[in-house]
Order: C-alpha cells, then structure tokens, then sequence
C-alpha cells in the first residue's frame, strides 16, 4: 500500500524560503513520477511542476525560478525548493505519485507567506 508523508510547511516571511518533502513508502520509488500541487484557499488545486523518474523537472510560468523540484530514491523522497516566497504562494501543497498509472496523494501541508 502506498503512503505519503509530506512536511516541512509552516509560516514564512514574504521573499523567505521552504522546502517540502514527501517521503514514500510501499512502492519502488526510482520508478515513480511525481508532481507538487498547490491549492489556495477557495481555489482549485493547481500543478506546480513536477519531476519524472529520469529526474527531468519541470514547472508552471509563475514559480520557475524559485521553486526546485528534486529527488531523493536512496531515501524514496521527493522535495520541493521554494525561495522568494510570495503571499500568493500561501496554501496547501499536497504531492502526487504516478505509479504503474495509478495516482497516490500526499494529505497536503499547509504554507503561509505572511509577515
């Protein structure tokens, strides 16, 4: 059974910096893709970008530059940069595994850009 571990959210300054992580369990990891998603309050969930098994990444308009997606197999966990943080980046971000087809999500975690 696949389970999702996200953490590292809480509350951070405008043009301050967090990073996610989403450890995996009950997969073969290397084999996996996975993807970030972001979901303000009100609004629908939206990609951020994502990252394939071959470690190629990519990303929406808004946060190239300043997000970072990578991996981890040795440790089956996926991470997700984020630096000069903006008020509209507050939310819950939740990851997403593509695995044999099939999606698997994280529960989300809850960021906040605020001062």
């Amino acid at each position: 059974q696949v389970q999702l571990v996200e953490s590292g959210g809480g509350l951070v300054q405008p043009g301050g910096s967090l990073r996610l992580s989403c450890k995996a369990s009950g997969m073969i990891f290397r084999l996996s893709s996975m993807d970030w998603y972001h979901q303000a309050s009100g609004n629908e969930r939206e990609l951020v970008g994502g990252i394939g098994s071959d470690g190629s990444t990519n990303y929406v308009d808004s946060v190239k530059g300043r997000f970072t997606i990578s991996r981890d197999n040795a440790k089956n966990t996926a991470y997700l940069q984020m630096n000069s943080l903006k008020p509209e980046d507050t939310g819950v971000y939740y990851c997403r595994f593509t695995y044999y087809g099939n999606y698997h999500w994280g529960r989300g975690i809850l960021v906040t850009v605020s001062s």
